[in-house]
Formats: C-alpha cells, sequence, structure tokens
C-alpha cells in the first residue's frame, strides 16, 4: 500500500532517488528510419517533448505520422531524478513522466498538429494515471521548448478542452511546462513496438477530435 500511495504522490528534491552522474546506455539510430536519436538534427527542425502515458505506444503515434518527423525517442522528463531507469521511474520516486521526443519539420507539420495527435492519442483528464496504467510516470505533459511552443500549447489546450466540455468530458490535466531535461531511455525501449509488434499499447483517446486554437495555421 506504500508503494502504491508513493505512485500517486510526485516527490520531492529530498525524497527522491538519487540517480547517477552518466546517461544510460541507449541505442545511436532510430530502429525505423535510421536517423540519429540525439541528432545532430537538420537545421529548422523543431523538438516536441510529450507525455500521455506508456511511451512505447505514445511513441508509435509519433513515428507513424511520416516524414514531417525526422526522428522520435523515448525517455524520462519532468522529474528530479537525474539519469534514471526505468525501474526507478516506475517506482514513482524519481518525479518522471514517460516522455517522447518528437523531432519534426515545421515546413511540413505545424507544432499546433504535433499538438493535435498528442491531444487525440490518450485521455489528458485522468490525472496520474491512462487507463490500467496507474502512477505518476503516466501522467500527460507538454514541455515546450521555446515561448512561441508555451502559447501555441495553451491555445491548443484551451480548444481542446472546449471540445472535451462540450461532450460532457472532464477538465484537463495535462502539465504544461518549460522543458526539463530529457533523459533518453535505455535502448530496448526505444521503438518498442517496431520491435515488437504485438507488445503491449494502453492508450486509449477520448474520441473527441482536437480543432486546431484559432489563428494557429496548418504546417
Amino acid at each position: 500500500m506504500d508503494v502504491f500511495k508513493k505512485k500517486l504522490n510526485l516527490p520531492g528534491p529530498a525524497d527522491a532517488l538519487p540517480g547517477r552522474s552518466e546517461p544510460l546506455p541507449t541505442a545511436s539510430h532510430h530502429f525505423v528510419n535510421s536517423h540519429a536519436l540525439k541528432g545532430p538534427y537538420p537545421d529548422g527542425f523543431e523538438r516536441a517533448i510529450l507525455g500521455l502515458g506508456c511511451f512505447w505506444g505514445a511513441e508509435r503515434k509519433f513515428w507513424q505520422i511520416g516524414d514531417a518527423v525526422w526522428v522520435t525517442a523515448v525517455g524520462y522528463a519532468g522529474g528530479v531524478t537525474p539519469n534514471a531507469t526505468y525501474q526507478e521511474v516506475c517506482t514513482g520516486m524519481t518525479g518522471h513522466t514517460e516522455a517522447v521526443l518528437v523531432v519534426f519539420d515545421p515546413a511540413k507539420i505545424s507544432y499546433a498538429e504535433i499538438l493535435k495527435t498528442f491531444w487525440e492519442s490518450h485521455d489528458p483528464t485522468q490525472g496520474y494515471r491512462q487507463g490500467n496504467d496507474v502512477g505518476t510516470q503516466y501522467r500527460s505533459a507538454i514541455y515546450t521548448t521555446t515561448p512561441e511552443q508555451a502559447e501555441i500549447a495553451a491555445a491548443s489546450r484551451d480548444a481542446y478542452q472546449a471540445a472535451l466540455k462540450a461532450r460532457g468530458l472532464g477538465d484537463i490535466t495535462t502539465e504544461i511546462a518549460a522543458e526539463p531535461p530529457f533523459y533518453f531511455a535505455e535502448g530496448l525501449h526505444q521503438q518498442y513496438l517496431a520491435k515488437n509488434p504485438n507488445g503491449y499499447c494502453g492508450l486509449g483517446g477520448t474520441g473527441v477530435s482536437c480543432p486546431l486554437p484559432t489563428g494557429v495555421a496548418a504546417g
């Protein structure tokens, strides 16, 4: 019971696991398109960092967008513990959520359209869970990499909240904050569902379409 409670409360710096100074070993290249996970990325491309539940299924949502997305990777963000392992994150004592890094070409797809996929691919009203997956590491999060992304994220949230309300659904609990460190997860988790097509994916959306926020153009 104590472990269950820990999963539903974010730890403070004094309580979090200590982690380590060195990054975890991970894959060098994307299993699907062979692009380098850690870059360098093409000039002018943007990064999005998003948490929407179990990162295996979440990552697949974005690489399936197509060539507008240069590379995706899974990792841990929004917590305290540096270079935490998957097992440590699952204890709830690192503060991280499972996150996806999406590197995209803004000439082919807008950040607002990336967020449309984000909102429609999970239920952002569930707090520290997604479906049967319970714990702080499954919380919904948008970590913005520029001031412009922060403005678009807030507008997108408001537009989706209105759409959810019109369908009688609850309040969005998504955390929106400036990007924290993104720690790449271990290699076995990268593009997991491409390597294991029958693997677990617990994601489920609300069934409500997300409109692009007013004044934001499509890519």
